[in-house]
This record gives structure tokens, C-alpha cells and sequence, in this order.
């Protein structure tokens, strides 16, 4: 086990401490007028208890609605372009056979989704690292608003296809623009650098969970909001919503959100020097390297990291499936209230973070979270009924614990100039692991349904003993 990192978390809360998150924060918007070191100050005071969060907040809204939104008016386009009337589908129960012609919807509109996302993901595995790495010495609100304002350009291409039903194949220039320009991992990557910059070691992992649970509060209400919005008034109008959160989030990033690393006028944009720092960061490890036994830590950090993050990603695409079909066949009412209770290990997160770090090593924490995991992924690869599904939901609970250590942790291990580079590589990170965990658990369904439909979780359960191995 490592030091407690965060047991000093209590003494920040409840006692006086040298200097807190906002006394650093507001330091560091004063200090934003002092030389040339650092970027102009943004037109209104910073919100001292308040940083990056509305930033992630609106950007993850704003994803988790379009993306069911985008899903759904693929499949109701190409049903319509193939004469597939979707209403007359047979019901989950039904031992009519399957309509040849809801196959070949379904084929396309997996196809469609995986190169149309492949289009802005391979972009962003490019541009997210260089970006980064230039943010350590140009500043983070660069990569605040201008994955932003992509994402905003994004929007509007899909609207120009909705409202002139233009060949769905353009919906990838408007992914390519997204992924050009940083994509959502870019103000993902950044968010976290920010917060590593103001804020010490002890209160880091409590931040990072906060941040954390915005992604979970902001999809919750997105799920809630889309899928009652799309029935009443269809796609275009939630899609308008997209836009106006993508737009906000850029004026917020612009409006209120103070630099917090000094910028080097001199810096370039185009540099071979910013691949060079990331090459260094895991070939050395960083600046902050006492041996080959700190580059290890890094590189079985972010293996954990990878393997974490890759099962939650291909467990969460399965739950709906594995929901829907027989003996389950789950509507679209329970299906709500499964995601809703998922989403709320999101938001419970830095409550329990807060909790257990007053008795805890960061690294119990994690295995507390790694151990609610396995055993959640383990009723549900056994589960044949609504209430034992609801016991996995109830077991993970604690899952999303695990991350926000890992994240700190890896944070710690670096730099404060090297933040930038460091969070851009774990959304790198994060995006394989979004690819590889939907290829393998998409791939393991439909191939162990004859002996167990439940398998995939079993096989992620049994995948989580290995950064719970590490982290012990």
C-alpha cells in the first residue's frame, strides 16, 4: 500500500489548513495580470468554489443527449429508406420469426454508428495528445473552448442533415470537424489537468471525484430529458438543445474560467516538441523520475486504468441489451429507472470519497470500488429476474470510486508541468478503452448466448481482479 494520500482530506474539511482550493484559486486569477508569464484575465471574477465543472457538465449533457438522439433517427432514416415499418416489430416474447428487413436495419445502423464514431475518434487519438501536451505551456482554456466550439460545429452539420435529409453519410464530416478540434476528450483531458493544477495533493482525489460526478448527474438528466423530449416533439428540437449547451460551455470557458499554468508566449502550436514530452513522461517517468520503480507505477497505473475503464465501457453498452431480451424484456419505463440507478453511483461518488478517506488509504478506496464492481458484474452475469438486477445495480453502487484514485494517483506521480500531457494521454486511454471494451463485449454477447447469456460480466468481473492485484 502507498501512502494515504487523501486522509488529510478530513483535516481540510473540518480544520484550518495552510492554504486551501479556493485561496489557490483565487490566487491564481489574481496572479493572471501579473507579466507576461500569464494569459489576460477573463472578462468576470472567477467563481472561487467553482472552476471546470459547469465546463464538463454542459459538454457531457450535451453528449449523453445526442447520442440516443443521433442512434434512434439512424434507425428510423434507414427503416424508412428500406421500407421497414419499425412499429410492426414482433413483440419479445413472440416466437414469430425475425423480419429480414429489421436485420438489415440493424446492420446498417451498427455500421453507420461505428465508422461515423470511428471517424472522430481516430481524429482525436491524433490531436488529443499534442493538444495536451501544448496546453502545459499555452494554457488550458485554449482546450476549453475550442473542443467546444467543434463539438458546437458538430451540432449544426447534424441539424443541416435533419432538416434537409441529406445522405446520413454526412454526419461523419461533421464528426471529423469534432475530432479535428479536440473532441469531448480534449475538454476531458483538460478539466482534470485544470484541476490538478489548483488544487494540493490531499484535496486532489475529492476534486477529480467531483468532476467525476458531473459526468454521471449531467447524463442522468440528459437520459431523462431526451427520451421524454424525442417522444413528444421528435429529434430536432432536443438537438437545438445540444447546440445551445455546446455554445454555453465555450462562453463559460471564455467568460469565467481563469489560466491556471503560465503561458509561454514563445510556445508553438505546431512543435514536434509536444509528442517529445509525451515520449519522455512514460519512457522516463517525467520529471519527477526517481527510478525505474516510479515509470513502472506510471505504466501499471494506466494499465489499471485501461482495464477499468474498458470493462465499465463495455458492460454499460450491454446492460440495455441484456435488459431488453428474453426472460427480462424490460420497457422503456424500467430500463429509466435501471440507468437512473447506475447514474447515481456517479453522483454518491465524492460523498463516499469524502467518507472513506478519513479511515482509508487511497489505495483501499480503490479496491473498495474494484470489489462493489466485481461483485455488482457477478449477480448480473447470474441474473434472471427484475429484482436480482436491481441487487447488481444496488452492488455497484461503489463502483466509480476506483477511478478517481487511479486518476489522482497518476496525477501525483508527475509534474505540475507535465498535468497537461499526462490527463491527455489517459483520455487517449480512455477513448481504446471505449473501442477495444465495445468490440470485445459486443463481440463475447452474441458468441456465449448458447451456453450464457450473462458471460460478458462474468468475463469483466474476472478481468477487474487484475488492477485489483496491482493495486494491492
Amino acid at each position: 500500500m502507498d501512502e494515504p494520500d487523501t486522509v488529510a482530506i478530513l483535516d481540510h474539511v473540518l480544520g484550518p489548513v495552510p492554504e486551501t482550493d479556493d485561496q489557490e484559486t483565487s490566487e491564481i486569477c489574481a496572479n493572471t495580470e501579473v507579466g507576461s508569464a500569464y494569459s489576460s484575465k477573463p472578462p468576470f471574477s472567477c467563481l472561487k468554489p467553482v472552476t471546470v465543472e459547469p465546463v464538463l457538465f454542459f459538454s457531457t449533457f450535451s453528449i449523453a443527449l445526442q447520442g440516443p438522439l443521433f442512434t434512434q433517427y439512424l434507425w428510423d432514416r434507414i427503416s424508412e429508406d428500406l421500407g421497414y415499418n419499425s412499429s410492426k416489430r414482433s413483440e419479445c416474447n413472440s416466437s414469430l420469426p425475425v423480419d429480414p428487413l429489421q436485420k438489415e436495419v440493424e446492420t446498417l445502423v451498427a455500421h453507420w454508428n461505428l465508422y461515423i464514431n470511428l471517424g472522430g475518434l481516430s481524429l482525436g487519438l491524433l490531436v488529443v495528445p499534442f493538444l495536451g501536451s501544448w496546453s502545459d505551456k499555452a494554457g488550458r482554456r485554449p482546450l476549453l473552448i475550442i473542443p467546444s466550439m467543434g463539438l458546437a460545429l458538430e451540432t449544426l452539420v447534424y441539424l443541416v442533415v435533419m432538416y434537409t435529409r441529406l445522405p446520413v453519410g454526412y454526419f461523419l464530416l461533421g464528426r471529423m470537424i469534432s475530432g479535428i478540434s479536440g473532441d469531448f476528450n480534449c475538454i476531458l483531458a483538460s478539466s482534470f489537468a485544470y484541476i490538478a493544477d489548483i488544487s494540493d495533493k490531499r484535496a486532489r482525489t475529492f476534486r477529480v471525484a467531483i468532476l467525476e460526478s458531473c459526468l454521471g448527474v449531467s447524463g442522468l438528466l440528459a437520459s431523462i430529458i431526451g427520451g421524454q423530449w424525442m417522444r413528444a416533439q421528435g429529434y430536432i428540437n432536443p438537438c437545438w438543445l445540444v447546440l445551445a449547451t455546446r455554445l454555453a460551455s465555450a462562453l463559460y470557458s471564455y467568460l469565467f474560467v481563469c489560466e491556471s499554468v503560465p503561458v509561454d508566449p514563445s510556445v508553438r502550436l505546431f512543435s514536434t516538441s509536444h509528442h517529445k514530452a509525451l515520449w519522455k513522461l512514460y519512457s522516463t517517468g517525467g520529471s519527477q523520475s526517481t527510478g525505474c520503480f516510479h515509470k513502472y507505477k506510471l505504466w501499471l497505473y494506466t494499465f489499471c486504468f485501461f482495464i477499468v475503464v474498458g470493462v465499465h465501457s463495455g458492460c454499460r453498452e450491454l446492460y440495455v441489451l441484456f435488459e431488453l431480451s428474453s426472460p427480462l424484456c424490460w420497457g422503456s419505463e424500467l430500463i429509466g429507472y435501471g440507468s437512473a440507478a447506475l447514474h447515481l453511483a456517479f453522483l454518491s461518488s465524492p460523498l463516499w470519497l469524502k467518507i472513506m478517506t478519513r479511515c482509508l488509504e487511497d489505495s483501499w478506496v480503490a479496491l473498495v470500488g474494484l470489489i462493489s464492481n466485481i461483485a455488482g458484474l457477478l449477480v448480473f452475469s447470474a441474473a434472471n429476474t427484475t429484482p436480482l438486477i436491481f441487487t447488481g445495480y444496488g452492488l455497484l453502487f461503489f463502483f466509480m470510486t476506483t477511478t478517481p484514485v487511479i486518476r489522482s494517483k497518476l496525477s501525483k506521480l508527475v509534474d505540475p508541468l507535465e498535468q497537461g500531457a499526462l490527463f491527455a494521454s489517459i483520455a487517449c486511454v480512455e477513448t481504446m478503452c471505449s473501442m477495444v471494451g465495445s468490440s470485445v463485449f459486443n463481440s463475447l454477447f452474441p458468441a456465449t448466448l448458447h451456453f450464457m447469456k450473462g458471460f460478458p460480466f462474468l468475463f469483466g468481473a474476472i478481468m477487474l481482479l487484475i488492477p485489483s492485484g496491482i493495486i494491492w
